[in-house]
Order: structure tokens, then sequence, then C-alpha cells
């Protein structure tokens, strides 16, 4: 995981990106996160590290669990 070195959320709290829900009060907390993400250099590596690891909670490369489980269903292009 060397891209992680260059990650936009080093400096932020981990707790931003993993909050209790994705709805409700914590609804704002996943946007910050996402906004964090979206300036991200390594955004790409990242949403490729969850998707293919199945991490089923957080914010991961500008994403939210039911976004990822979304991209997951979608085949894979022929090479």
């Amino acid at each position: 995981m060397n891209w992680s070195n260059r990650a936009a959320c080093l400096d932020e709290d981990p707790e931003l990106f993993f909050p209790i829900s994705v709805e409700g009060p914590s609804r704002s907390q996943v946007e910050k996160a996402k906004k964090i993400c979206h300036r991200c250099p390594v955004r790409e590596a990242c949403l490729s590290y969850a998707i293919d690891t199945r991490q089923a909670h957080g914010v991961w490369g500008g994403t939210d669990p039911a976004q990822r489980r979304e991209l997951s269903l979608l085949p894979t292009p022929p090479p």
C-alpha cells in the first residue's frame, strides 16, 4: 500500500472516514470525508484497494459502502 503514504487523509482524523452511519447526522461527516477524497492524488488506488479487499465500512476513494457495492457489481470490461 505505498499509495497510502500520499493520501490526502493522512493528516485527518480517521474517525471522520468511519462514521457510525451514512445516514442522519452522520451524513455531513460522510460528505466531508468524500470532499477530502475528491482532492486526493491516490483516490483511484484507494478505491481499487477498498473494492478488491471488500471494505464493508468507511469512506474509501470517495465512496461509501453502498457505492462500492454498486461498483463491484458492474461487469469488468474486456481487455
